[in-house]
């Protein structure tokens, strides 16, 4: 692959006081090789309105510019990397409302999951929903997980200050890399997939 991995980070949270937001940061700093090139999608900042159809669905010029603009970054990106908050077990509303809101644009790059909680268990309950969902979208996910428990704990406000136990663990996600550059491959040999 001769241009930069493009990896869009997915914070899953809109929440007031929420802290994802910490974990989404350290991930987009993360990368820190050349060949990659973060970017960070935020539904706070896309505001998406409640699901009635699909940004594909609407006529051309219709959709609103923010849902335009979500669609651009989704579809230029290489691989993705989800991070979800773990509410009632499950995936935020607003995530999953994101999610569904794009079909071809996910389609065919790769996902990771890197899920967050106040508790114990990292947030791996709403990974598990995600595995659900992801494929059914065209994302293949890599079988790394990555839960970060107590995260307020773990990572400042401006997601620094990382533990070496969370540097090393953001190692696991260098699957995306491999699997994000034979995927990109494919679609530059053989055009953009089975469907």
């Amino acid at each position: 692959m001769d241009a930069p991995l493009r990896v869009l980070v997915v914070l899953g949270s809109v929440r007031r006081d929420r802290v994802g937001d910490r974990l989404a940061r350290y991930l987009v700093a993360a990368p820190a090789a050349p060949d990659h090139r973060p970017d960070l999608l935020d539904p706070t900042e896309t505001r998406l309105p409640l699901l009635d159809r699909t940004c594909k669905e609407y006529p051309a010029g219709a959709a609103s510019e923010a849902m335009a603009a979500a669609a651009r970054r989704i579809a230029a990106a290489d691989a993705v990397i989800v991070v979800p908050a773990e509410d009632n077990h499950g995936i935020p509303p607003a995530l999953k409302n994101l999610l569904d809101h794009f079909l071809e644009e996910w389609f065919g790059m790769t996902a990771g999951i890197a899920t967050y909680s106040a508790g114990l268990y990292g947030g791996t309950r709403a990974a598990m929903q995600l595995r659900m969902t992801l494929p059914e979208l065209g994302l293949p996910i890599i079988s790394t997980l990555l839960p970060v428990p107590g995260l307020a704990n773990v990572l400042d406000v401006a997601g620094e200050g990382a533990p070496d136990w969370l540097d090393g663990a953001t190692g696991g996600l260098g699957e995306i890399e491999w699997r994000a550059e034979a995927a990109w491959a494919q679609r530059n040999n053989r055009g953009d997939g089975p469907i």
